[in-house]
C-alpha cells in the first residue's frame, strides 16, 4: 500500500455497484475486521504531526508568560500554578478554531481538512441554536455578522487571556509566579456563553462542557481551584465510565481495536466470535470493556480522594497514562487525540505535582457548585438523552449516542452544493480530487461499514428498508458526513444532523417530497431497553416514528437481513396532511419529541 493509497477490499466493482445496499456493505464490513478504516499511511503521519504541533504550540505559548522561562527551562516551570490555566485556555482556543476533535480525513474532511473557523467566520453558513423557540434573539439558521463578531470575540479574548502575566502573588510554598487575574477570564466566558446560545455547534466544538466550565474555577483560591480541576477530571472519567455500562461498548472496543494500526491481524480476528461470519464481539472486547469501565471508576476515585503522593499514587498515574496512550493508539474516529494528550498532562500536573492537594483540603464550599453541571447534566442526559448533548452529558465514545442516516434521491445530494454556503465541496467530490471513481465509492461506503458494526448501526440497516425500500436510486450518507459538510464540524453528536439541520437545508434547497429523507435514531436512556427512531421527509416533515429494542440489535450481524423486516414497536405513521411540517419540532410531551 502506498503512502496515500487507501487499503480497500478487492471487489469486482461493476458487479459490486449493481448489488443491493445490504450486499454492497458486507465485503466492506468484513474488510474492517482486519484493516479498520484502511486509511493511507500518510493520514496517520499527519495526525502524529498535528499532535506534536499541539504540544509544541502549547509549550511555546505558555513559555511566553512573563518571568516563566523559555522552552529550555520547561523542567523548572511545568508545574507553575499558572501553567494549567494557560493550557486550558490554549486547548479551548485550539478546539474552537477547529483544529482538535473532528478534524481531517478520518472525519470525512479531506480538502480542506479544516472546518471550524473557515465556516464560522463566513456569513450565511448554517448555524443551529439550541433553543431557538425559548431564548430570545436566537431564531433563524443563517450566520450573521453578529454571530461572526461573537466568534471573533471568543478568539480574541482567548488570545488576550493567553498573553496575560500571572499576578505575582505566590500561592504555594515555592516562590511561584502566582495565577491569572480571574477577571481577565470574563470576556472569554461571556463571548462563548452568548455565542453558544446562538450556535450550539461552536460551543460543543470548544468542548464547553470541560474547558468553559473550568474557566469559572479561576475565581477560587488556588487550593480550591486545583480541587475544582480535579473534580472536573473525575466527572469526565466517571461520566465516561457510566456511559459504558451498557451492551453497546464491547462492540466499540472491537471496532476500535480493528482500526488500531499496531494490532496484528490474527488478534483482530479474535475480537469477533467467528470472523467473518459472526461479527458480534468475542470475550476479548467484552472483557476489555469491563476493565476499561472499572478503570475509569476506581483509579480516579483513588487519585481524587485518597492519593498521598507515594508509590501507589504514581502507579495509579502511570496506569491511567497508559490507558489514555492506548486510546490514542487506536486512532478513534472523530480523532479526539489532543483531548487525550490534555488528560495525560492533567494526570501528572493535578495528581503528581499537586498530589498533596486532595478534596479533603477544600476551604471554599462554592467549589462544589461545579458539581451542578458536572453531575446534573450527565444525570439528565442519561435519563433523557434527547434534551442533552452527549458531550455535556459526558457519554463519550461508548456506542450509545444519537445518530442519523440521510437518503438522497437522484441528484438531490449534488444540489446541496448549489444552495448551501460552505467552504468545501461534498466529501465525495473532495475525494474525487485525489482518487478514481471506484476508490471514492468504496471509501464512502467504508464509513457506512463502520457505522453498521455498532449496535445502533444494525438498527440503521434494518430501518433503511422502511425509509427507501431496496435502496434503488438512492444515495445513503451517514449524518456525520452531512453535518461536517453543512455546518463545518461533526464529532458524534447526532443532534447536529437531525430534523433541525434538515429544516435549515430545506429552507435553502426546497426539495420535493420524497427527494430527501432522514432517519434519526436517539440513544438509549439508561433506564430503558429501547431506542426511539423517527423518519423525516424534507418537505413533508415527520412521516414515521417508533421504537427498536437493543436486544434485537445484539442478535444481528452488521449487514442487513434482506429476508425479514426489522422488528419495530409502537409504530406511528403520519399522512402528508397530518405530518409535522418540515423543520417543526414535535409537540412538547409528545413521544415524537424523543428524536
Amino acid at each position: 500500500m502506498g503512502l496515500i493509497k487507501p487499503d480497500l477490499p478487492e471487489v469486482d466493482f461493476d458487479a459490486w455497484a449493481r448489488k443491493p445496499h445490504a450486499q454492497r456493505l458486507r465485503p466492506l464490513i468484513e474488510h474492517w475486521v482486519e484493516n479498520g478504516f484502511g486509511a493511507p499511511r500518510a493520514v496517520y503521519l499527519v495526525y502524529v504531526l498535528k499532535c506534536a504541533l499541539y504540544v509544541v504550540g502549547a509549550a511555546l505559548v505558555i513559555s511566553a508568560t512573563p518571568g516563566i522561562g523559555g522552552l529550555g527551562d520547561i523542567s523548572t516551570w511545568w508545574d507553575e500554578p499558572v501553567v494549567y490555566q494557560k493550557l486550558v485556555v490554549f486547548t479551548l482556543l485550539y478546539e474552537v478554531l477547529g483544529f482538535g476533535c473532528g478534524w481531517g480525513p478520518l472525519t470525512s474532511r479531506f480538502w480542506p481538512p479544516q472546518g471550524g473557523f473557515l465556516y464560522w467566520l463566513r456569513p450565511r453558513t448554517i448555524r443551529l441554536a439550541p433553543w431557538p423557540d425559548k431564548v430570545p434573539f436566537t431564531r433563524g439558521t443563517s450566520r450573521t455578522w453578529f454571530d461572526i463578531a461573537l466568534y471573533v470575540g471568543v478568539i480574541a479574548s482567548a488570545v488576550w487571556l493567553l498573553t496575560r502575566p500571572a499576578d505575582g502573588v505566590s500561592v504555594t510554598l515555592e516562590n511561584d509566579l502566582g495565577v491569572l487575574d480571574p477577571v481577565s477570564a470574563l470576556p472569554l466566558i461571556g463571548f462563548l456563553g452568548v455565542l453558544g446560545l446562538r450556535d450550539k455547534a461552536v460551543f460543543l466544538a470548544a468542548r464547553g462542557e470541560q474547558y468553559w466550565v473550568t474557566l469559572f474555577l479561576f475565581f477560587l483560591p488556588f487550593v480550591d481551584m486545583v480541587i475544582g480541576f480535579q473534580l472536573v477530571m473525575l466527572a469526565l472519567w466517571w461520566g465516561a465510565a457510566t456511559s459504558k455500562v451498557n451492551h453497546h461498548f464491547p462492540y466499540v472496543i472491537a471496532i476500535m481495536e480493528s482500526n488500531n494500526p499496531f494490532n496484528p491481524k490474527w488478534f483482530k480476528r479474535k475480537l469477533y466470535r467467528d470472523a467473518p461470519t459472526d461479527l458480534r464481539p468475542s470475550w476479548i472486547p467484552t472483557t476489555l470493556a469491563h476493565v476499561g469501565t472499572a478503570t475509569e471508576y476506581l483509579v480516579p476515585l483513588y487519585l481524587v480522594f485518597f492519593a498521598d503522593g507515594g508509590t501507589l499514587t504514581w502507579v495509579a498515574i502511570i496506569y491511567m497514562a497508559l490507558f489514555h496512550l492506548h486510546i490514542l493508539s487506536t486512532v478513534p474516529m472523530g480523532v479526539p487525540l489532543e483531548w487525550n494528550l490534555f488528560f495525560l498532562f492533567s494526570l501528572f500536573y493535578l495528581f503528581g505535582a499537586y498530589s498533596d492537594v486532595t478534596v479533603w483540603d477544600m476551604t471554599t464550599p462554592a467549589t462544589l457548585l461545579v458539581l451542578i453541571p458536572l453531575v446534573g447534566l450527565p444525570l439528565l442526559g442519561n435519563l433523557n438523552p434527547r434534551i442533552v448533548s452527549f458531550l455535556p452529558a459526558m457519554r463519550y465514545y461508548a456506542g450509545n449516542w444519537a445518530t442519523s442516516a440521510w437518503f438522497f434521491q437522484g441528484d438531490a445530494e449534488d444540489r446541496l452544493e448549489d444552495h448551501l454556503t460552505t467552504t468545501s465541496r461534498l466529501p465525495k467530490h473532495q475525494l474525487a480530487m485525489l482518487y478514481d471513481d471506484q476508490t471514492v465509492a468504496l471509501m464512502g461506503s467504508k464509513v457506512q461499514a463502520w457505522r453498521s458494526m455498532h449496535t445502533h448501526g444494525r438498527a440503521h440497516n434494518g430501518l433503511t428498508r422502511r425509509v427507501i425500500g431496496d435502496g434503488e436510486g438512492w444515495a445513503i450518507r451517514d449524518g456525520e458526513v452531512v453535518a461536517g459538510y453543512a455546518i463545518g464540524w461533526n464529532f458524534g453528536e447526532g443532534h447536529l444532523h437531525n430534523w433541525q439541520l434538515l429544516q435549515a437545508i430545506q429552507e435553502r434547497c426546497h426539495f420535493e417530497a420524497g427527494e430527501v429523507r432522514v432517519m434519526v435514531l436517539e440513544s438509549q436512556p439508561i433506564h430503558r431497553r429501547t431506542q426511539h427512531y423517527q423518519i423525516w421527509d424534507a418537505k413533508l416533515g415527520l412521516v414515521e416514528e417508533g421504537d427498536v429494542l437493543v436486544a434485537d440489535m445484539l442478535t444481528r450481524q452488521p449487514w442487513p437481513d434482506e429476508t425479514e423486516d426489522y422488528p419495530v414497536y409502537d409504530v406511528r405513521t403520519y399522512a402528508p396532511s397530518d405530518a409535522t411540517p418540515s423543520g417543526a419540532a414535535p409537540p412538547a410531551g409528545d413521544p415524537a419529541g424523543r428524536g
